[in-house]
């Protein structure tokens, strides 16, 4: 079960007591890279975790190192001294859970004393959405190593649904008349930013992320139909034939069941989810999906 956070107001000053560095992965991502900037513009030390470092961009009062999602002496050393950790989940491959739960293992090991996990809406042992099992694991290995907590349930990103359409202008999958709340890329990072700066505030807490409204798959393609000027069109598929359809792209069976999956767990109502949680952590209003569209359009994506 999932809290509402406590409501608070945002402001650019620092809210961590610890002269610690915060560690943050992922920071030359999308998320990753607004949680980074956003930390940095409140003078916080941060140490940007990354497989390149010369990737990871340059803020002031950042510090890029080589870390990888493994329990090494690498990994440790570079987690040494930090006790509050970003981590978003690693690439998505066959083995993520094992990194996951490696890279857990070298934070407890490091004396990381609070970890601010990048997880999923649903995450749990059964939900339909394959990836979110994952989640599920990683988010129990957590609870188990003896470090407090916040996790960060995020639901699809409504970038990821501008982004979707084919070269026809076409959404395909077997998601029927399902909902999902997306939220931007912009406020997920927001959010966690607003946690890590203050994480006691939230230890121990799992909290859900949306956007203010959850639409289905015929009313994202009527909005990117208004915001392009040109059709969008949602095509509902079986989910036989969701799988038939995605053969063109060569890839593993557990690629074809994720992508698969994406659809059937929103027609499962598993992604029809609003909270306040954009709100109560950063006092703004999240996003709309057309927001989110039309900034994607202005930016020539």
């Amino acid at each position: 079960m999932t809290k509402t956070p406590t409501p608070c107001t945002q402001t650019n000053e620092p809210t961590q007591a610890s002269s610690a560095p915060l560690a943050v992965t992922g920071a030359s991502g999308n998320v990753g890279g607004v949680v980074a900037r956003l930390l940095s513009e409140r003078g916080l030390p941060l140490r940007l975790l990354a497989n390149t470092p010369s990737r990871a961009p340059k803020l002031p009062g950042a510090h890029a190192v080589q870390c990888s999602y493994e329990d090494t002496p690498a990994s440790r050393e570079a987690l040494s001294g930090v006790e509050i950790l970003f981590m978003v989940s690693a690439p998505e491959s066959e083995d993520r859970l094992d990194k996951h739960l490696a890279f857990v293992d070298a934070a407890a090991a490091s004396g990381v004393r609070h970890i601010v996990y990048l997880s999923f809406m649903n995450a749990a042992p059964d939900a339909t959405f394959t990836l979110a099992r994952t989640h599920f694991h990683t988010e129990e290995h957590i609870k188990a190593s003896g470090m407090t907590y916040t996790f960060l349930r995020d639901n699809f990103y409504a970038d990821f649904f501008v982004e979707l359409p084919d070269e026809e202008g076409r959404i395909l999958g077997p998601a029927g008349d399902g909902r999902v709340g997306v939220i931007a890329r912009e406020d997920a990072g927001r959010v966690a930013a607003g946690i890590l700066a203050d994480p006691g505030r939230y230890e121990n807490q799992t909290l859900d992320v949306t956007g203010p409204e959850a639409l289905t798959l015929e009313e994202i393609t009527q909005i990117l139909t208004r915001v392009r000027g040109r059709p969008v069109t949602y095509v509902r598929e079986t989910v036989e034939e969701a799988y038939e359809s995605r053969k063109k792209w060569p890839a593993a069976q557990w690629e074809y069941d994720s992508w698969v999956s994406t659809y059937t767990s929103i027609a499962r109502g598993e992604m029809d989810v609003v909270s306040t949680t954009v709100r109560d952590v950063t006092g703004r209003d999240p996003l709309t999906f057309e927001e989110v569209a039309r900034a994607a359009l202005a930016s020539g994506r």
